[in-house]
């Protein structure tokens, strides 16, 4: 079936993904979007819709004398805008800095110095982050507000609404930048991680056919939200890549809501977080559910609990198929449609990827040995480096191959086992979380002497946060202190990183170059929890 499937996934030398959504727009019916949000107000936008807003916004990007190259933050959450301007951004030429809504001033501030942003779009509730940092951003030029107005800040509706709906893309060549995204790192800052628009043509070509395996006129409900790359995979470039229909939900997490969209908007293809299927699955009444359009059911970001693959299959008759890659990336490993499934395991490396479990020098392991899970440099989805740092991208490689920092085995079918984590990254309901940034965010409380952050096992989201601190004044040890600090992170960090636990210690495990072991305190952390089950 993937015979020569590497030919396939070479790009030709000028292209922009924003043409495969385009292309969709010769049918003045088709419907690219059915939006709905907390309070149940509706929208349906056509693919004709979605061209013409696009361009809109493209041309008053262009009025703004931004040019190609240039670079623009997004920060947006789950409405019509967001498709709107990452469109119009990537006719441009511009290349798209995705932003979550959790980002707090000193996010913000180091994507934009660190990238050289020249504009920000941003929801007007989250307008104040910005303004607090706006002056330290040399670069920043143009701010643009959705949804309201907002003092010192262009109205989108009215900026945009005086565009033009014609708009002819700015040529781009497959290798040109177009999305960078931040992801976390052990130590330090974030990374800003580079993606040529040839990443968005592989995407399509592996998970949106194989994977999801969404066909023109499927009704998709993928649920990750602007500012991760994982919207850029699956509600964007997949979806509409595709022709099919998206369905956007702009609201907080229900498990019963969510069956009744299901069912309310006949929907063929589920690509959820693990944190939400299990969730799902713990729903009273299951059996009053009726799904019979769900086709594909899909879950990335961490290892499913084959409890919750059995009871969708039971209810549901759809099996729950995992996926594995990565914001350098794309799908690496996977059970894609049609594959047998061995529940637990991670599937097979993805047709046009060259993926193997190697061992320290490099070299490729037999089955049943543990090693790290590795991408060969030729991958063409792999990620072409981190914006400004050599060394970081240089240090991700060992060889030829990019590690992507989990280990794993193969049996004998070639099937991948997921062992873990081979650094310290927390990977909780899907959110890929940085020690370092949360140990910073807390030591710079006045009653926290030392802390080590690292993941604990739960069994709803996977992994949380927990903290070991070390207090300036053993008597502040108390329950009041915990609440304090959880809090003090979520006002200076991004609020999904907050520590879900804090115990308190009176030393932490070290190197004898003092060094934290943050590998004895995750050993700890699993011990105690297999332990209580």
């Amino acid at each position: 079936m993937y015979d020569n499937f590497e030919l396939k996934l070479k790009p030709p030398e000028y292209y922009n993904m924003a043409s495969d959504i385009d292309r969709w727009a010769q049918n003045p019916k088709k419907i690219a979007l059915l939006w709905e949000n907390e309070e149940g107000k509706t929208k349906r936008i056509t693919y004709v819709e979605l061209r013409k807003q696009s361009n809109k916004f493209a041309n008053y990007l262009k009025k703004l004398e931004l040019s190609k190259g240039d670079k623009i933050l997004i920060t947006l959450p789950r409405i019509p805008e967001a498709y709107y301007t990452f469109l119009g951004a990537l006719k441009m030429g511009l290349i798209i800095i995705p932003g979550s809504e959790m980002l707090m001033p000193k996010d913000i501030e180091y994507r934009l110095i660190n990238s050289g942003a020249k504009i920000v779009v941003s929801y007007y509730n989250l307008t104040d982050r910005v303004n607090q940092i706006k002056k330290n951003a040399s670069k920043l030029k143009h701010l643009i507000s959705v949804g309201e107005k907002v003092d010192g800040w262009a109205d989108y509706k009215e900026a945009v609404n005086a565009e033009s709906g014609q708009f002819i893309t700015v040529p781009t060549r497959s290798d040109d930048t177009a999305f960078l995204n931040y992801t976390s790192g052990t130590t330090g800052n974030p990374k800003g991680v580079i993606h040529h628009h040839s990443w968005g043509y592989v995407h399509q070509a592996v998970a949106a056919k194989h994977w999801l395996d969404v066909k023109e006129n499927d009704v998709v409900w993928a649920t990750a939200a602007p500012g991760w790359a994982k919207w850029n995979w699956s509600p964007f470039i997949s979806t509409l890549g595709s022709g099919a229909t998206g369905v956007v939900y702009c609201g907080t997490f229900d498990p019963v809501k969510y069956f009744k969209f299901l069912e309310k908007y006949r929907i063929n293809i589920l690509c959820c977080t693990p944190t939400e299927y299990r969730l799902l699955a713990k729903v009273d009444g299951l059996d009053q559910y009726k799904l019979p359009h769900l086709r594909s059911t899909v879950s990335a970001g961490e290892p499913l609990n084959t409890q919750v693959i059995d009871t969708f299959k039971k209810y549901f008759n759809v099996q729950i198929r995992d996926g594995y890659g990565q914001t350098e990336n794309t799908l690496l490993v996977g059970t894609l449609m049609g594959m047998k499934m061995k529940a637990g395991s991670m599937g097979k490396p993805t047709p046009g990827n060259k993926i193997a479990i190697i061992d320290e020098d490099g070299h490729p392991l037999p089955v049943g040995q543990v090693g790290d899970i590795a991408v060969h440099s030729s991958a063409p989805a792999l990620f072409k480096g981190y914006l400004h740092e050599p060394e970081r991208t240089h240090a991700a490689f060992r060889g030829e191959w990019y590690l992507t920092g989990d280990q794993a085995k193969m049996d004998e079918d070639g099937y991948y086992w997921f062992e873990g984590r081979s650094d310290d990254i927390i990977i909780s309901s899907g959110y890929t979380i940085g020690p370092f940034e949360v140990e910073d965010a807390l030591v710079k409380h006045p009653a926290v002497k030392e802390c080590a952050v690292v993941a604990s096992p739960d069994e709803i989201r996977g992994n949380i946060v927990k903290a070991f601190v070390i207090l300036k004044d053993s008597n502040n040890e108390n329950e009041v202190m915990m609440e304090e600090l959880k809090d003090y992170v979520k006002a200076n960090t991004a609020p999904y990183k907050y520590p879900r636990e804090i115990e308190f210690v009176k030393d932490l495990p070290k190197t004898t170059s003092g060094k934290i072991r943050r590998v004895e305190l995750r050993q700890l952390e699993k011990q105690r929890k297999l332990s209580s089950v």
